[in-house]
């Protein structure tokens, strides 16, 4: 007969010697996992999150956090949908995907994995900031689209995040190495040699203005144009990409080599042009690395490139006012990154067999208050007024309610939880991963209260649920396996029904 409900009985490992301090579980206690598998209407739905290469919740750089592979099985087996979202980024998410599946076992794919800088291939289609000027003379009926027209990547190993932008289909990109090999005179202090195995040739060559008296004026079909910066992930030579970034956007239009001729009605404004589009994908100031204290992220960047943008601009200004900067920043907390997450989560959902209707529930999962926490907290979904986002804030990466060495080491450190104010106040604190999922699965009511017990019984406190119960170890056999499983206890199901067929008590095995 149809069942409404199936449970089954996971035995869960002693706990690793580095997790944080609570009571050890006895290594044999078996824990009854309540799941409905008709409706999946009742399912609430769950997002993990973390800093830089999920960092700090399932990572720990390139080794799995306590009970990580376990949280992602767990939530595989009961079908709980559920989509990994990291401020991290610098490779195509193929590749990082293909990473996490062996370092965690998991059954993830691309489309439950959002990198700080996915959202960026939606950008394929965006308009140029000079399309105007490039269909003048033809009768301006092209439109020149980003995917078309040269950008500029920082950050990232190499030239890695040419390779992300180009797997999103930007068809011109070129990255710092290429200018400076191209042009050595681009940043004297720089070593052009570091930067040699990962350079390519300009599409075409930068402005220089030649000594003659009728100097050759700049021309964007034969000198380089860029028509928009992105910053991909973390830079790695922070005096380079702050030069040719600030040349970038002082340019003429975009033509590298060029000078923005101040306007007459003001000093600190170009004359007649917008400004080169600056995207940023990371905010986080600081994230959890293998080092004992949080380590300076793309956030972190950012705001030292700002001081260096307003002390320049300043510089140069006839009135020593800076230059307004303007910048989009995706990546958590902003809204548009959790909601590019939540559409994935709904395709996820839907992926996997889940009806059509309201996301109701979704828990943010994260080890960061300003990004993960704060991120949850302010999220509003534009899908449903319906969808309720809660938080669970934990303790294995850069947050920690215990006392840092000094307070300016980790400004994200907080002696007690009581700290923590406003949007970036969690549901609920916990120390892994591993505790946050069950803790959520409790309060949805998918979880029984962990009983020590050999078998499910009545007086162990787990309610009876159609008296059929699956018996198998940690991890969970193939899924051919457990069609035996099953089919083996309807029989015996069949057999209680029926007193001339012979059978046994249908019980949790160990």
């Amino acid at each position: 007969m149809a069942l409404p409900f199936s449970a089954r009985i996971y035995t869960i490992p002693p706990l690793p010697p580095d997790h944080p301090p609570q009571p050890a579980p006895n290594p044999g206690l078996r824990i009854c996992f309540r799941v409905q598998i008709v409706s999946n209407s009742s399912l609430k739905w769950f997002s993990l999150t973390s800093p830089p290469s999920i960092d700090g919740v399932l990572l720990r750089t390139s080794s799995p956090l306590p009970l990580a592979p376990q949280t992602l099985r767990l939530l595989h087996d009961l079908r709980i949908p559920y989509i990994l979202l990291t401020n991290g980024g610098g490779k195509t998410e193929s590749a990082r995907v293909a990473e996490l599946k062996k370092l965690l076992g998991a059954e993830i794919d691309e489309g439950m994995f959002v990198q700080s800088h996915t959202p960026f291939a939606s950008y394929i289609d965006h308009v140029s900031p000079f399309a105007d000027l490039d269909s003048q003379g033809s009768g301006g009926k092209e439109r020149k689209k980003l995917k078309d027209s040269t950008i500029l990547v920082l950050g990232g190993d190499g030239d890695n995040c040419r390779k992300v932008a180009e797997s999103y289909g930007f068809n011109s990109v070129i990255t710092p190495a290429d200018i400076l090999l191209s042009h050595p005179p681009t940043w004297p202090l720089a070593n052009p040699h570091l930067h040699k195995s990962h350079a390519r040739p300009l599409p075409l060559p930068i402005y220089t203005p030649s000594t003659s008296s009728t100097p050759e004026p700049p021309d964007p079909k034969k000198h380089l144009r860029i028509h928009s910066v992105f910053v991909f992930a973390d830079p790695r030579d922070w005096a380079l990409d702050t030069q040719i970034l600030i040349d970038v956007l002082r340019s003429e239009n975009g033509i590298l080599g060029t000078t923005a001729t101040p306007s007459p009605s003001s000093s600190t404004k170009p004359t007649a042009q917008k400004q080169i589009p600056l995207h940023f994908s990371n905010p986080d100031i600081l994230y959890a690395a293998t080092h004992h204290l949080p380590r300076m992220g793309q956030g972190a960047f950012l705001a030292s490139f700002l001081g260096a943008w307003n002390a320049v601009t300043s510089t140069i200004s006839p009135n020593n006012t800076p230059q307004t900067l303007e910048y989009t920043t995706i990546g958590k907390p902003s809204q548009s990154t959790f909601e590019f997450a939540e559409r994935r989560l709904r395709q996820h959902r839907k992926k996997i067999g889940g009806r059509e209707g309201e996301l109701r529930k979704v828990y943010m999962i994260g080890d960061n208050p300003h990004s993960d926490i704060q991120g949850g907290n302010t999220y509003r979904s534009p899908f449903s007024p319906k969808t309720k986002w809660e938080t669970i804030l934990v303790r294995s990466g850069v947050y920690t309610d215990s006392p840092s060495p000094s307070p300016a080491d980790n400004p994200d450190s907080h002696t007690h939880s009581d700290d923590l104010q406003g949007d970036q106040k969690p549901t609920t604190i916990k120390d892994g991963v591993w505790d946050a999922i069950t803790w959520a699965l409790v309060r949805e009511g998918l979880l029984a209260t962990p009983t020590p017990t050999n078998k499910p019984r009545k007086s162990s406190g787990i309610p009876p649920i159609e008296g059929v119960w699956a018996g198998m170890e940690w991890p969970p056999p193939s899924p051919s396996r457990l069609q035996l499983i099953e089919a083996e206890l309807k029989d015996q199901e069949r057999s209680q029904d029926d007193p001339a067929v012979p059978g046994g008590e249908v019980g949790g095995g160990g």
